[in-house]
């Protein structure tokens, strides 16, 4: 049996700016990956001036992105399912989110669809985001929020019950992968190869942003060969990326001198594993996978 991996981002486009270079890369080395989108992204804004100017971002946002996803999906691999959730904007402080919408759901009902889509796929391990969704989205949040339920309680054949046979996964991830070792190292190296580089002034501001950032990273998965096929994948979400976006900011030959890798904190196992770790799988018997 082969082994599976599962992650679950909260947009379509996330999938590909945290993490595709991982899945591409253990799409080479035969593991099956899906990718689990919790919302169609109805409610983001269009970030590229050119597809702005075509009608259907502004007629049907949700379709647009519905086919960015397959292009994405096609380029890097993987399986893909939809959760089926509103997206829910990303409100003013002390706005509510709109009924209805991926955060207004209660979590005990979102975390149902994916214990479902869990139990039918049976992964070995999961990533998705950390407590502070990555960043403070109310998506990202909820997205945590029903990853860790669908973590703690898959394998449990009390939980849900109508939703499958239990499948208990060994391992738990959240990404970490703009993390300011990453950051700064990348930035010394460009300014040791370039130091009149334009970039710099422009990396100065990023490092400001990640610098009082504690470093969580327990996992270092080095994907450097697929940093093109990542980046194809983020272009593939043409409404999401402007062609000048600071996704694009590093030369990946840079990128794979100054840090090789796609990092990731181990948050739970059940598995006997370290907390330096080269490979998700780490610990997980691949014979008996």
């Amino acid at each position: 049996m082969a082994l599976r991996l599962i992650a679950v981002h909260a947009h379509p486009d996330d999938e590909s700016s945290k993490g595709a270079a991982t899945y591409a890369h253990y799409r080479d080395q035969g593991v099956e990956v899906l990718v689990v989108s919790c919302t169609g992204g109805e409610r983001g804004d269009v970030l590229n001036e050119l597809v702005a100017r075509d009608p259907k971002s502004r007629r049907d946002l949700a379709g647009l992105r519905r086919g960015e996803m397959e292009k994405a999906r096609d380029i890097l691999g993987f399986e893909h399912r939809w959760l089926g959730y509103q997206d829910s904007g990303l409100p003013d402080e002390g706005i509510a989110v709109p009924a209805g919408s991926f955060a207004d759901i209660p979590v005990e009902v979102s975390a149902e669809a994916l214990v479902r889509i869990v139990r039918e796929f049976k992964p070995h391990v999961m990533i998705t985001y950390n407590e502070r969704g990555g960043y403070p989205h109310p998506d990202h949040i909820r997205c945590h929020e029903i990853s860790k339920l669908a973590w703690e309680v898959s394998g449990d054949a009390e939980a849900y019950p109508e939703a499958g046979e239990p499948w208990a996964m060994s391992k738990l991830y959240y990404e970490s992968i703009f993390n300011p070792e990453r950051m700064l190292r990348v930035f010394e190296t460009l300014r040791e190869r370039d130091p009149e580089s334009p970039m710099i002034e422009q990396f100065e501001g990023m490092i400001e942003r990640f610098a009082d950032k504690p470093s969580d990273v327990t996992t270092r998965v080095e994907v450097g060969n697929y940093f093109e096929r990542r980046d194809d994948a983020l272009r593939a979400h043409a409404s999401q990326v402007a062609p000048d976006s600071s996704f694009f900011f590093w030369p990946n030959d840079l990128q794979r001198e100054a840090w090789p890798s796609e990092d990731y904190r181990l948050a739970a196992s059940r598995v006997a594993t370290s907390t330096d770790e080269t490979d998700l799988f780490q610990g997980i018997n691949k014979e008996s996978a």
